[in-house]
């Protein structure tokens, strides 16, 4: 990952445009070729970024970000503070908490809680920014990639959605529906996965271990 602290402006130009003034950002270039414009004042979300396939092409005081529907991201930079690049290897992923992670198996041993007729394909299905904790088919037999959390918030819905970006680029999977599993989602989280054509679904912890313990029970 390289990390640039530079006084910069921002541009884009694509489906709409964009205009960042001049100010001190943070520059995230990441091997997925991803690049991504960070501010002092937010927690996670960047205010600019270009996701992958897209191309970097650096010329002095000018970066030129473009991908293959020929939107452009141009950084100019007027005075670099930091550059450095480091090496992370590959990420364990997320340790899930002892509720999240017997909701994924619970949901993989049922995962007709989901859908009238739905199949597992497979859990932790990898794809290149991480793994998503369920795949299955619906009854038409069309791929669906499940996110499950205890708590459903916003940053589980982008985490979904870059999983589904990335999954409806194979031909073999697409087309990929998403739905974001939870015990609690919260209304903005709701918002946002409904605005991205991602399905909520509200599951019952204790109902789903109770669907456990009756299938073992011999009377």
């Amino acid at each position: 990952m390289r990390l640039v602290i530079a006084r910069c402006q921002v541009d884009y130009a694509g489906r709409l445009t964009a205009h960042l003034p001049m100010a001190p950002r943070l520059l995230l270039v990441k091997q997925d070729g991803s690049v991504s414009i960070h501010a002092d004042d937010r927690a996670y979300k960047p205010l600019n970024w270009m996701s992958p396939p897209c191309w970097l092409t650096e010329e002095p005081g000018v970066w030129t970000v473009r991908n293959k529907a020929d939107e452009s991201l141009v950084i100019t930079i007027d005075e670099v503070l930091h550059d450095s690049t480091h090496e992370l290897g590959v990420d364990p992923g997320l340790v899930k908490d002892g509720v999240e992670a017997h909701l994924q198996e619970l949901l993989a041993a049922h995962p007709e809680t989901l859908g009238e007729g739905w199949t597992l394909v497979r859990r932790e299905y990898m794809t290149a920014v991480g793994p998503v904790d369920l795949l299955c088919r619906d009854a038409d037999g069309r791929h669906v990639a499940v996110e499950i959390k205890r708590r459903g918030e916003i940053d589980g819905v982008e985490q979904l959605t870059r999983y589904l970006e990335l999954m409806n680029r194979d031909p073999l999977l697409a087309p990929v529906q998403g739905v974001f599993a939870a015990q609690q989602i919260k209304p903005q989280a709701r918002t946002l996965a409904t605005d991205r054509g991602i399905r909520c679904a509200t599951v019952d912890y204790d109902e789903l271990r109770g669907m456990t313990s009756k299938e073992m029970r011999l009377f």
